[in-house]
């Protein structure tokens, strides 16, 4: 049985920790309560424009003369890995990063090339063998349109110069505190609407002012500029979600380990009082025996 000094120690060390899990959830709520804000108003804004992109691109006449709805034999692969740029958020980034070496074994048979975004993406490609773009790393260190809008543009212009013939976001979405689900999401070319016949609810007419081609040339980048940002946005608030939930559990944990702690200190501390009893009442016997 451990002494009481050692059990004691255990015990202010485990204290000690619970006031950082306890200080750490908390700032992780704060943080997630206005990442999802952004992230709850964006996404029916996003949803929308990528609705109408995709029936603007689909069908014979929507997507021929859009250079980002250009389908293409696919050689060259383009893998945004999104991650964070801390730890302590349970398996945030360990999904991410095995989703997208997943990924990667799915097309071995391409030169693919890896964009990742946040510090813990860009540490483990960084012990890979693909080629590495990192200009774009540290969007998480201000989660504003501005950079996220450089870095669409790099990989819009990437992909419309033939240097990439796909573009992968892999990413963490935001459902709730507690789920945040691993998505795979077909970046460029914009996917189309395959409508079936005698479908009509896949499928809109839009009245379009003042031109198709002005429409083509302002909608369509801007539409995918947030839906790129949308994905910062979601992986942003899940990071905060995932480490508020982790904080919340290893919290918990510590509190029943304190418990369990304080019962060994007590037993300890009584079995160390009963041996002092023992030795007294042998040490009176002892006297009047003499």
């Amino acid at each position: 049985m451990a002494n009481l000094k050692e059990v004691k120690e255990r015990i202010n060390s485990v204290s000690s920790t619970q006031q950082i899990t306890k200080a750490m959830k908390m700032v992780a709520a704060a943080k997630l309560r206005r990442a999802q804000d952004k992230i709850v108003q964006m996404r029916p804004y996003s949803q929308k424009l990528t609705s109408i992109l995709n029936n603007i691109t689909s069908g014979t006449e929507g997507g021929t003369d859009i250079v980002y709805a250009e389908e293409r034999p696919v050689s060259k692969l383009l893998l945004v890995s999104i991650t964070s740029d801390k730890g302590l958020c349970g398996a945030f980034n360990s999904n991410v990063l095995k989703a997208s070496m997943s990924l990667t074994e799915e097309h071995s048979d391409k030169q693919i090339t890896v964009m990742p975004v946040g510090k813990k993406a860009l540490d483990f490609f960084k012990k890979k063998s693909f080629p590495i773009n990192s200009d774009y790393a540290k969007l998480f260190e201000d989660v504003s349109f501005e950079p996220v809008r450089e870095a669409a543009e790099f990989v819009m212009d990437s992909f419309v110069s033939g240097q990439f013939d796909k573009v992968i976001l892999v990413y963490n979405e935001f459902k709730n505190v507690a789920t945040q689900a691993v998505v795979k999401e077909q970046f460029l070319p914009i996917s189309k609407i395959e409508q079936e016949e005698g479908d009509t609810k896949t499928s809109q007419e839009y009245i379009v002012e003042p031109s198709r081609e002005y429409i083509i040339e302002e909608l369509v980048p801007n539409s995918l500029k947030i839906q790129f940002y949308k994905a910062i946005l979601d992986s942003n608030a899940s990071e905060h979600g995932a480490r508020m939930t982790a904080m919340s559990k290893a919290t918990d944990n510590a509190a029943e380990l304190l418990k369990d702690l304080k019962l060994v200190y007590n037993r300890t501390r009584q079995a160390a009082i009963t041996n002092e009893i023992l030795e007294i009442v042998a040490g009176a016997n002892a006297l009047e025996g003499n």
